[in-house]
């Protein structure tokens, strides 16, 4: 391609991958997948459905249909990147205009934002616990709490964050070498965990006996279907995330069925297999220690040999740095970058996003499992929802899945719309996001929900569903109404 380098709207972060330059296969998209599934956050995803009220077979089933479902529209947005080379903003670019592209771009990256804070903070309590072992005064009831955390808190998380902003600083390199020895460490310290927990608690059979909560009988009794579906529009909110800038990755894969078979062969099993670990041993933590302890970072300070606890801490610290620059830095660095490409580069961008995720004070994202799940989860879910029904629309229905790659790098192309804004897909958006705002209210209890009624209470339970949904058929009429009018002819790489 010629006579884009020169446009304002490229740099080399966004420019279109060469077929040469895609040695992705198959196993490749898939050790991608068992690399950032396999992480803390994963581990407690699965262990508040348990505290919730779920047994372990309702927690998994959850996991698996979650991850199952989101990953359709995760290789439904992946054939752009494969098919054309491009990274998602770009791909954006399309539907909502080439300046148009950066609402999506930046929602998409503030909640990667909120992510790379909860595995920052993830990795800065794990420092924390190990110092305390040696240092017990950094636990002491004196120190005083901000904001909900104390100085030596505050200063670990810190430490961690400056580790993963010198990563960045090198480059992409070392994101991948990171990768390559991340995911035998975390699954390691999993499969221990589990043979703890089973040795502990006597075996598999009291853990998978642990009662469901919503059983005939129990404390939760009729109420499973009112925590199933927001608990199942959580998991998918897990990844909505990555379903959308999935390009990101899928512009470096050999042909479409190795991102396809890759994705369904590497995301969902994993999830399932590493949220059964995380339902094991917070199971067994109600029969050793009589209460649920959802996160494994104070699981691991039950271990009181020094050794042991430093090797797992730092294994631990080192898994979370890998999955949390290839999940949370990657994608929002490209999608800052798309802002001014001529000055942001991915460094910058990288920056940006860990400056931010430390503002987004992510130790109150997971304080509690009902707040992970109900707030946070679902929360962005009914935000990124739309985006993806406005994208899936747009290139499969609409376009047949033909750009003009040329013209996505132009200011003056056919993705300009009015002033560089589709204003179609800015109302399909506004569409898909309006059902959920009042549930969402009540739910953070900035109104009465009961002031709220309880059809848009129970509405914002199915909120990516209701997002993706009504913002897919909007934009499908709206374009009905208006068809496009391609100028160029459309081209591919």
């Amino acid at each position: 391609m010629t006579g884009i380098e020169d446009s304002r709207l490229y740099n080399t972060d966004l420019a279109p991958v060469s077929l040469s330059q895609r040695k992705w296969g198959t196993w490749s998209i898939a050790a991608l997948w068992i690399s950032m599934a396999a992480c803390v956050p994963t581990y407690m995803l699965a262990s508040s459905l348990i505290e919730g009220g779920m047994n372990w077979s309702q927690a998994i089933f959850t996991v698996f249909l979650g991850n199952l479902i989101v990953v359709i529209p995760m290789v439904l947005n992946a054939h752009a990147g494969t098919k054309y080379g491009i990274p998602f903003p770009v791909f954006c670019r399309a539907s909502f205009g080439i300046l148009g592209a950066n609402i999506p771009a930046l929602m998409r990256a503030v909640v990667a934002c909120g992510w790379f804070g909860i595995q920052t903070w993830i990795g800065g309590e794990a420092i924390f616990k190990i110092s305390s072992t040696f240092f017990p005064s950094l636990i002491e009831p004196t120190w005083t709490t901000t904001l909900g955390i104390t100085l030596p808190q505050f200063v670990c998380f810190m430490l961690f964050w400056f580790i993963n902003m010198y990563v960045v600083y090198r480059g992409i390199d070392s994101i991948r070498i990171l990768l390559q020895i991340k995911a035998p460490l975390l699954i390691i310290l999993g499969i221990a965990l589990l043979w703890w927990a089973y040795d502990a608690a006597g075996g598999f059979g009291p853990i998978l006996a642990q009662p469901s909560a919503f059983a005939p009988g129990q404390p939760k009794d009729g109420q499973f279907y009112s925590f199933f579906f927001p608990a199942l529009t959580g998991m998918i909110g897990f990844w909505a995330t990555l379903s959308l800038n999935i390009p990101d990755f899928s512009r470096y894969a050999h042909t479409q069925r190795d991102q396809v078979v890759g994705q369904f062969a590497g995301l969902p099993l994993t999830m399932a297999l590493y949220a059964f670990i995380g339902v094991a041993v917070t199971s067994a933590t109600t029969i050793i220690y009589g209460k649920a302890i959802w996160d494994p970072v104070n699981v691991l300070m039950q271990f009181k040999n020094p050794v042991v606890l430093m090797v797992a801490m730092i294994a631990l610290c080192i898994a979370t740095l890998a999955t949390n620059l290839a999940a949370n830095v990657v994608s929002p660095a490209n999608d800052f970058a798309n802002l001014a490409p001529r000055k942001i580069s991915f460094r910058t961008g990288g920056l940006i996003t860990g400056v931010i995720g430390i503002l987004m004070m992510p130790w109150k994202l997971i304080a509690d499992p009902s707040g992970y799940i109900f707030v946070w989860l679902v929360g962005y879910s009914a935000l990124l929802g739309p985006i993806g029904g406005i994208l899936i629309c747009d290139y499969f229905v609409i376009r047949r899945t033909k750009l003009n790659l040329q013209d996505l790098y132009h200011h003056h192309g056919e993705y300009r719309y009015h002033g560089g804004f589709s204003v179609t897909a800015i109302l399909a958006l506004a569409a898909g996001i309006a059902p959920n705002i009042p549930g969402f209210l009540g739910t953070i209890k900035v109104l009465d929900a009961a002031t709220v009624g309880p059809f848009w209470m129970h509405l914002y339970n199915y909120s990516w569903f209701v997002g993706f949904g009504v913002a897919f058929a909007v934009y499908g009429m709206l374009r009905a109404i208006k068809p496009l009018h391609n100028h160029s002819t459309s081209m591919t790489r």
